[in-house]
């Protein structure tokens, strides 16, 4: 029997959430909704899910702190999906670790292939690399247990910003360039988005430079990409 896909919904609309778990049920999936911040807190506490979709405004507690609980705590893929329309929303929410951001009002089609694109991404990465730990200088990445360790410290990275770092490692040597980023850890057509490559990658390399100020870990190869620093 295939595994079931949990997937919660975020959203105070009731007429929005339920449209919402239609394009999840019809794609196979199984859905749960939650109508505020509060609820949505309940649900995440009580078991694992495999993705979250998430409205910014909502009761009793806003999509930012739930943002921030799940990125902490997991790397569940989320995807934000706001009437929030500004620029700066939008990149504080993918500083803040989501995965996507979809404004309303929004296309059907596009939200059900933005969902499946996440989760086919999100369970190939699972199966990479072979190796249960990779190692660069103070970094170790256990692999199986999807951890991330500098200078014996753990650090918390969103399900992009890890899968961006098991990428690297895996290819110590390699050249990446922001096409073979994205399309690797998007599994998508790369259409020249530098901006959402730049994103994830300053903050990865802030986490970095925080828990260990001494040493660069990526070095940016102009005109190139990126790659790990010997």
């Amino acid at each position: 029997m295939a595994q079931l896909i949990n997937i919660l919904v975020v959203e105070d609309d009731n007429d929005i959430n339920q449209l919402l778990c239609n394009i999840v049920e019809k794609s196979g999936y199984v859905s749960q909704s939650a109508f505020s911040g509060t609820e949505a807190l309940i649900y995440l506490e009580k078991q694992n899910w495999d993705m979250v979709l998430l409205d910014l405004m909502l009761p009793g507690m806003n999509g930012e702190e739930i943002l921030s609980k799940i990125t902490q705590q997991s790397d569940t893929p989320v995807l934000i999906i706001s009437a929030k329309l500004e620029l700066q929303t939008k990149i504080d929410a993918l500083r803040s670790g989501a995965d996507d951001y979809i404004t309303k009002p929004f296309d059907i089609d596009e939200v059900s292939a933005r969902i499946d694109s996440h989760l086919r991404r999100y369970r190939r990465m699972q199966n990479l690399p072979s190796k249960k730990e990779l190692r660069h200088k103070n970094l170790v990445i256990d692999t199986e247990a999807k951890k991330v360790v500098v200078e014996g410290n753990s650090l918390a990275f969103t399900a992009r910003e890890y899968d961006i770092l098991v990428l690297l490692m895996s290819s110590p040597n390699k050249i990446f360039t922001k096409e073979n980023v994205f399309e690797n850890v998007w599994n998508e057509p790369f259409y020249g988005d530098d901006n959402t490559i730049n994103v994830h990658m300053s903050k990865i390399r802030s986490k970095l430079s925080k828990a260990s100020p001494n040493i660069e870990y990526i070095e940016t190869i102009w005109g190139m990409g990126y790659r790990l620093k010997n």
